[in-house]
């Protein structure tokens, strides 16, 4: 099959969350089993130089938008196997940072046209158009309104992946015909609530409407977490479908980590100690047998730090210490220095990302806490599980999908969960897991069942060729 995977970011070239992660792995997973899958991107300031400099320039084209006429550059990277294709326009593109400009509903209607125009300078004709979030969000609605009748263009189909529908490309009414050029026909399947929605014109015109969990697919149809856009859903349910996100598991892999203080693999987790005792040293906490917690995150109120904060006082007077690494809202990230200042033999807070740390902090800890208000798919908790810390996660979203809770009967599962967004319900499942932790054999198990859980991409991928095939 033939797959144009659209997207505002991937790796290696540019990243701000785990769209980037997706967008550079799927792919890879999807060309692996054979597939000519091509990746299109915007050409950002950002790119590395060293990106940039290898690159082939492929031709040019004029992208009609409105009565704006705006030059398209095209620039060619085959990076792993997969081709990588990037639109050149310097007046979108040539700033700082990827989103967050007055004009991104015009930035990116530009770029959803433009993945339409350039096909014929690409020599290539997909199957499929796979589109992610509201930054592609008018590819499909483009492509019924100006394209539909031209050779090349009459039978390919859609995909529009919601990785977070928290962010919809809302942008005034008047950018409909004005700044998107589209006509009169098609206004509607833009607008909603007296506005432009780009994500909303992604759903309707879209012949599948994915999302990166099961659990989710579900929960968007509920007020609660549709953010506005439930009655669009439910409309359209028939075509939803949740399919959970991978992980890179050469990328994440304790046994090659080099991140690590000694490196480990489920046969040979007693090595997975040399990294609690390396961690505890590096942060200044006591070196010992008690629990470790450990948090890699962003520090804002879906991540569930609210909860984290009401009740974490409690939580230090207990039995363990916790490492928490992320940058977020002000409040909390204040509010958890001034708490470590309080319990500095207890709690590490590191106000930063890093690569580096955060690996030491996967292999370092005992558990791994999400207790997210919602959560699309998560990618920590899959990372946590291949390096054997075990999660305690809400039952929410993707972690619902992955974390398989305690069994004390059966002695099967791969984590600890609670269901009510509530700080006690977070309580009560640290305590379960603290209790399980005193039982090392049992421990022990739980550790060995989340490291052979296999969440790669290999899987995943078969999914979305099946949904590709089907379409």
């Amino acid at each position: 099959m033939r797959i144009l995977f659209a997207t505002s970011e991937a790796e290696p070239f540019i990243r701000t969350g785990g769209l980037g992660d997706v967008s550079a792995a799927l792919p890879a997973a999807i060309a692996k089993e054979g597939h000519d899958i091509r990746v299109i991107m915007p050409l950002y300031e950002r790119v590395p130089m060293k990106y940039r400099q290898t690159m082939e320039f492929v031709g040019s084209t004029i992208v009609n938008l409105g009565w704006r006429q705006q030059y398209a550059g095209v620039f060619y990277q085959n990076l792993n196997g997969v081709k990588f294709y990037f639109i050149d326009n310097e007046f979108y593109f040539k700033r700082q940072g990827l989103y967050g400009h007055f004009d991104d509903g015009e930035r990116f209607a530009f770029f959803s046209r433009a993945v339409l125009e350039v096909l014929p300078l690409m020599k290539f004709q997909p199957d499929v158009i796979h589109c992610n979030d509201w930054q592609t969000g008018l590819t499909p609605v483009m492509l019924d309104c100006f394209y539909r009748q031209k050779e090349g263009y009459k039978s390919i189909k859609t995909v529009m992946t919601i990785h977070n529908i928290q962010f919809q490309g809302n942008m005034s009414k008047n950018c409909i015909s004005d700044v998107f050029g589209i006509p009169e026909s098609h206004k509607s399947i833009v607008e909603y609530n007296n506005d432009a929605n780009m994500l909303k014109a992604g759903i309707e015109s879209a012949n599948v409407v994915s999302t990166v969990s099961e659990t989710y697919a579900k929960e968007i149809l509920d007020p609660f977490y549709a953010y506005g856009l439930e009655d669009i859903l439910q409309k359209r349910s028939y075509k939803i479908k949740g399919i959970v996100n991978g992980i890179d598991t050469d990328m994440y892999n304790p046994l090659k980590d080099i991140a690590l203080f000694q490196k480990y693999s489920v046969k040979s987790i007693s090595r997975k100690k040399a990294n609690k005792k390396g961690l505890q040293e590096m942060l200044n906490l006591r070196v010992g047998d008690n629990a470790v917690i450990g948090m890699v995150t962003r520090l804002t109120g879906q991540k569930g730090l609210d909860l984290v904060m009401e009740v974490l006082e409690e939580i230090l007077n207990m039995n363990l210490q916790m490492v928490v690494l992320g940058t977020g809202d002000w409040k909390y990230e204040n509010g958890l220095q001034e708490i470590a200042k309080r319990y500095s033999n207890k709690l590490s807070v590191i106000i930063n990302f890093s690569k580096d740390i955060a690996s030491k902090i996967y292999a370092g800890s005992d558990m791994f806490l999400m207790p997210s208000k919602f959560e699309p798919c998560g990618l920590s908790q899959l990372i946590a599980m291949r390096y054997g810390s075990l999660p305690i996660v809400r039952e929410t979203g993707g972690l619902k999908d992955t974390v398989m809770p305690y069994n004390p009967q059966t002695q099967k599962g791969t984590g600890f969960t609670f269901k009510t967004y509530d700080a006690y319900d977070m309580l009560d499942a640290i305590k379960r897991a603290l209790a399980l932790y005193q039982d090392k054999d049992k421990w022990q198990n739980l550790i060995k069942n989340a490291m052979e859980k296999d969440y790669s991409w290999k899987e995943q991928a078969k999914k979305y060729i099946e949904m590709y095939k089907n379409l």
